[in-house]
C-alpha cells in the first residue's frame, strides 16, 4: 500500500475563485478556477454530490436486484438498491437500511460494511458507502413506484449476475463492483 501511496501522490491545486451556477434537488454544479502547480489557471467543473449508499442483499446464492429506469442513460438498469444520504451527516449504513426496505420490501439481520469509493471522480464528489446484507426477511410488498417512477425487484443466482457483469447486461458501477467484492468474499 505505501508503494501505492507513493505513486498517486497528492497535489494541491489552488482555487482562485469559485461560483455554483446551479443548485437542484439534491446536487449542485460548481464551477472553480484554480491555479495548477505550474502556474496555469484553468476551469474545474464539477458536481457536489451529498453522497449515497448501497446494499447487495444476499440470500443463499442469490442477490436481490431492482430494476428502474435511468433517464440519463435512456434505458433500464439492474441495480443494487441504493440511495442518497438524505440529510448532512446521516450515517451511511442507515441510508443503505432505509434504501434497502424502501425499494424491495425487506430488511435484513446481517450488515456488512464493503467499502467506499468514489462514484466518478473527475466530475462528481458522490462518495458511495457498500455494505451486504444477509438474513433478509419481507416486512412489506414490493412497491411498485419509487416516487412515481415503475421499480421491480428481481432475485438472481449470483452466478448469473456475474455472468450480466461479463456480458454487459449489467453496467451500473455500484453494482459492479459490490457484486465482484461479495463474490471474492468481502463482508463475510
Amino acid at each position: 500500500m505505501d508503494a501505492l501511496r507513493s505513486v498517486v501522490g497528492s497535489v494541491n491545486h489552488e482555487v482562485v475563485e469559485s461560483a455554483t451556477p446551479f443548485t437542484g434537488g439534491f446536487f449542485s454544479v460548481v464551477v472553480d478556477r484554480i491555479r495548477l502547480p505550474d502556474g496555469h489557471i484553468t476551469n474545474r467543473d464539477y458536481v457536489r454530490h451529498p453522497g449515497a449508499a448501497a446494499v447487495v442483499p444476499v440470500l443463499g446464492d442469490e442477490v436481490l436486484l431492482v430494476r428502474q429506469n435511468r433517464h440519463a442513460v435512456g434505458r433500464d438498469l439492474l441495480e443494487i438498491p441504493a440511495g442518497k444520504l438524505d440529510v448532512d451527516g446521516e450515517p451511511p449504513e442507515l441510508c443503505a437500511r432505509r434504501e434497502l426496505e424502501e425499494e424491495t420490501g425487506y430488511q435484513a439481520d446481517e450488515w456488512a460494511p464493503l467499502g467506499a469509493f468514489y462514484s466518478s471522480p473527475g466530475f462528481t464528489d458522490e462518495r458511495f458507502h457498500l455494505y451486504v446484507a444477509r438474513t433478509l426477511r419481507r416486512v412489506a410488498p414490493p412497491p411498485e413506484t419509487d416516487h412515481g417512477e415503475p421499480i421491480a425487484i428481481e432475485w438472481v443466482a449470483m452466478a448469473e449476475a456475474l455472468a450480466a457483469l461479463r456480458d454487459g447486461s449489467i453496467v451500473d458501477s455500484k453494482t459492479v463492483i459490490g457484486l465482484l467484492l461479495v463474490a471474492q468474499g468481502a463482508g463475510q
